[in-house]
């Protein structure tokens, strides 16, 4: 190999990403992008940075060179390039077999399933890879799971690598693919469809129209048209949407979005915790019901959740909004004035996440999911309502149910209280109604109404329960000012303020032994010779936690002092070997 290949994360979401390429400064190309073949050298450098070539020999050669100068430091020669042994392996189907001639180790390592298999080099710590080619991965995607499980594992194994899967990609799967973590692909089945007179686009492979070509110059241009509309998606948050809208196509990709749905699920270090007030989850379709963020979410509320301790003997159930956070729409303020106080627990019934307490409405997801809104409830979203109430409910000890939804609670075995009555929720009767039941409940178990800075503590101790390890960090918590901005004070010091932003705990720098004393957010170790002056990169870390999400805080350690605070820009499974940033430094002790 000649030269290092410079790349830089400019966006992520999941296992995709956006690798600027070379100065990091003014990249000359961005991923996800191709591997040009000999006959595609009309396409533009800028989109296929790098040109294929296999050997005709047995064992063959691949060799992969540069098309732009992406070589460090001076970026002025067309740089890196790579050559190395591709081997004979066996197809997957035979992988307990253990044969074939060796594939080569370089900067541009070839990777089969029998390899991941049998070849321990792979788990050699040194080995930090540029480029990982899963030559295999044609075969691979014809067989269940396979594909989806090479994928996630060498995605974890080599964070700091690109990924090629050769063969596989065209137009209408690319989104699909870049949302599995491929970051290179290829035209082999644009020439394919070249040679069959078909054109392949972006909603699959079909004839040529009168006035269109199925020559490569329109494959091309086909081409051109899906990267940028897969930038665009990985850039505004939307890759999930382009993914399900490709994986219909074929029934193959729906049998893999939904396994590696399933895997992801279980995986830590995968999710984000914060985002921008801008960003949304869309929730379209019944496939994102099982997306790891709402699996993620019914998980924390069955097994997690705390209802706030003032509020634990009565619940109130009623409908979702359209507007985030619900309090802020129309028919939320109807529901607010009707129950007319703090001393009940507001819970809400909501596709897709199930149930969402009033005290986590702020927080991510819940309070920016996007879902269409038809008042019909499929049988898979009343099944995890179900569920989830009947967990909640067992768990929290309520002793009496208000439910202002029209769904059926008789299936709970605690006293429920049914203010609709087959009305709408915003009926004048029903609203009279809900009132009644509040005041009735209030009474029956002597409820007291909450001061309003003692329902924001209790909110917030809530949300750090669902966001950091703990809320013990809040226990000599007051909190003061006025929206916008609540300020928490300890002592009559400020050691954080709520931001709407991010929709979470801004946290100042006094804040950093409170938050080191009680262990409260996920941490991470520097080596004990690095003096910590800005960001936070991976040669610096010396271990940290397996379950970091992006938009976490982070306690920065030295040993067993807590240096400060810094804001996870990646999440976990990235940080054993991205280049670039991983952390930005928030607060740091003087």
């Amino acid at each position: 190999m000649t030269g290092d290949l410079a790349r830089t994360v400019l966006h992520r979401h999941r296992f995709a990403r956006i690798w600027g390429l070379g100065d990091r400064k003014a990249p000359a190309a961005r991923t996800p992008c191709l591997v040009a073949m000999p006959q595609d050298l009309e396409i533009s450098p800028n989109i296929a940075p790098f040109l294929a070539v296999k050997s005709d020999d047995l064992p063959a050669e691949l060799t992969l060179e540069a098309r732009l100068p992406l070589s460090p430091p001076n970026f002025d020669e067309l740089s890196p390039n790579y050559s190395v042994n591709l081997g004979h392996v066996l197809p997957p189907s035979l992988e307990e077999a253990n044969a074939g001639e060796r594939q080569g180790t370089s900067a541009l390592l070839p990777v089969s399933w029998q390899r991941m298999n049998h070849d321990p080099e792979l788990m050699d710590t040194n080995l930090r890879p540029e480029i990982v080619v899963l030559t295999d991965a044609v075969q691979l995607a014809g067989q269940p799971k396979k594909l989806v499980d090479a994928l996630i594992v060498l995605k974890q194994r080599f964070p700091g690598a690109l990924l090629w899967a050769p063969g596989l990609a065209g137009p209408d799967n690319i989104g699909v693919l870049a949302w599995m973590g491929v970051d290179l692909f290829d035209t082999g089945r644009s020439h394919e469809a070249c040679a069959a007179g078909a054109l392949l686009t972006m909603q699959g492979p079909r004839f040529p129209l009168a006035h269109e070509s199925s020559e490569m110059e329109s494959q091309h241009r086909h081409w051109r048209l899906a990267l940028d509309e897969l930038h665009a998606a990985i850039e505004h948050d939307s890759l999930r949407t382009l993914a399900e809208r490709q994986s219909l196509s074929s029934p193959r990709l729906v049998e893999h979005l939904r396994y590696h749905d399933a895997v992801c699920a279980n995986l830590k270090g995968l999710l984000t915790s914060h985002v921008h007030q801008t960003r949304s989850f869309p929730s379209y379709s019944s496939t994102s019901f099982l997306d790891p963020l709402v699996i993620d979410w019914e998980r924390f509320m069955i097994e997690d959740y705390e209802a706030p301790e003032p509020v634990r003997d009565v619940m109130i159930l009623l409908p979702c909004s359209a507007r985030k956070p619900y309090r802020l729409s129309k028919s939320h303020g109807r529901f607010l004035r009707a129950i007319g106080g703090t001393a009940c627990h507001e819970v809400m019934m909501t596709s897709p996440l199930g149930l969402v307490p009033r005290d986590l409405e702020d927080v991510w997801p819940a309070s920016h999911y996007d879902v269409p809104v038809t008042g019909d409830w499929t049988m898979e979203e009343l099944a995890r309502v179900k569920r989830m109430l009947i967990e909640h409910v067992a768990k929290q000890g309520y002793q009496r149910i208000i439910n202002h939804t029209d769904m059926d609670l008789s299936f709970l075995k605690v006293d429920v209280v049914d203010t609709r009555k087959g009305r709408s929720a915003g009926d004048h009767d029903a609203l009279g109604e809900l009132t009644q039941a509040v005041k009735d409940a209030v009474a029956t178990f002597e409820l007291r109404h909450q001061k309003n800075s003692n329902r924001l503590k209790q909110h917030y101790m809530s949300i750090a329960r669902k966001q950091h390890r703990n809320d013990a960090w809040l226990n000599e918590i007051k909190v003061r000012g006025k929206l916008p901005r609540w300020r928490l004070e300890a002592n009559g010091e400020q050691m954080a303020v709520w931001s709407i932003d991010r929709n979470g705990f801004s946290f100042s720098r006094a804040s950093i032994d409170l938050l080191g004393q009680h262990r409260s957010l996920p941490m991470i170790s520097l080596h004990d010779d690095v003096v910590w002056k800005g960001d936070v990169f991976s040669h610096l870390v010396k271990s940290y936690d397996a379950d970091i999400r992006q938009g976490d805080d982070l306690l920065v350690m030295q040993g067993e002092q807590v240096l400060g605070l810094a804001r996870a820009s990646a999440p976990a499974w990235e940080w054993n070997g991205t280049p670039g940033s991983l952390a930005k430094s928030h607060q740091r002790r003087k």
